[in-house]
């Protein structure tokens, strides 16, 4: 059997974080995915689909940290079946996303932009130190490559 989902839209909500017992970060919210399809009369119509998804353990730490309602991400995940019994005694049951991957999208300005809300991470430059160790790195390696000589008329495309 199979069960991948794919979806790349806009957070319909912030982020509702809680941890369970054990520990394990649970974040939920709920994704707008547009379609624009043409319609039997010919005009351009479209459909915003409103569906949940939940975040497990440190994907659902970083999701909290960064993301906002509007935040356009792309989420991979299965699709889950959660059953439970109302307060009036009636059984109930929605299906929600099971987020496995997390890709942000929309760049720095999108982040910028989003409310400031305490995740309990420290965002100071201090601790992306490490992020400029490969940079530094790719620029010794770029220095050190020997310069070809090939004339434009001997490449093949």
């Amino acid at each position: 059997m199979f069960n991948k989902v794919i979806l790349v839209g806009n957070l319909a909500r912030d982020i509702e974080i809680r941890y369970l017992q054990s520990g394990t970060a649970v974040a939920s919210t709920a994704i707008a995915v547009n379609r624009k399809y043409k319609g039997t009369d010919g005009t351009m119509k479209d459909e915003t689909m409103f569906i949940d998804i939940t975040f497990w353990g440190r994907t659902a730490e970083v999701a909290n940290q960064y993301l906002r309602k509007g935040s356009q991400v792309l989420v991979e995940g299965r699709l889950t079946l959660e059953q439970w019994t109302a307060q009036d005694g009636s059984k109930r049951s929605k299906h929600q996303v099971a987020v496995e991957t997390l890709q942000m999208l929309g760049g720095k300005d999108s982040a910028n932009n989003a409310p400031s809300q305490s995740s309990g991470y420290d965002n100071s430059p201090s601790t992306n130190s490490s992020y400029q160790a490969p940079a530094t790195q790719q620029t010794k390696q770029a220095s050190s490559v020997p310069e070809i000589d090939i004339d434009d008329e001997e490449i093949p495309f």
